[in-house]
């Protein structure tokens, strides 16, 4: 797959499928991190996961990523929270919620679609209220805003 950067040139994506032991290869990441004391890697901007998913806000937050997992960059066989488009997630008292996204690239052939698709991915989760997703470039998008799970499943890891 061949693409065009914002400067005209042209780069290559690889093309790739998820390796057999992915789930084994994702699992020893993960655990490199609980060993070590490292969180898993998220944006800069990224409010991190509430740890107690038991309180109705935390369970929310959680319900909510989960969703935006399921929301695949169409050029990218890597979700867009793990792909770091995911800058910010607020949740009102009202349960109204607030996201803050990017892209990888202003010039992204979807950046029309993508905060549609965050949207509409948000909005299927129970109890959610209403749902604003603003697009945002800065800071912009690096590579640094790849989870683990993205690095590996790009093979980058």
């Amino acid at each position: 797959m061949s693409n065009e950067s914002t400067s005209g040139a042209r780069f290559s994506l690889p093309q790739v499928s998820n390796p057999p032991d992915y789930a084994a290869k994702l699992a020893a990441v993960e655990q490199r991190h609980t060993e070590s004391g490292a969180a898993a890697h998220e944006p800069e901007l990224t409010a991190p996961v509430v740890a107690d998913s038991a309180s109705p806000a935390g369970a929310l937050r959680n319900a909510i990523i989960g969703a935006l997992r399921g929301v695949f960059d169409p050029e990218l066989p890597v979700n867009i929270y793990d792909l770091g488009l995911i800058y910010a997630i607020d949740i009102a008292d009202n349960n109204d919620v607030a996201i803050k996204m990017t892209l990888t690239a202003p010039a992204c052939p979807v950046a029309g679609e993508m905060p549609g698709m965050a949207q509409r991915a948000a909005e299927r989760v129970p109890g959610i209220g209403r749902v604003k997703v603003n697009l945002v470039w800065d800071p912009p998008w690096t590579r640094e805003n790849l989870s683990d799970a993205a690095l590996l499943q790009l093979g980058l890891l």
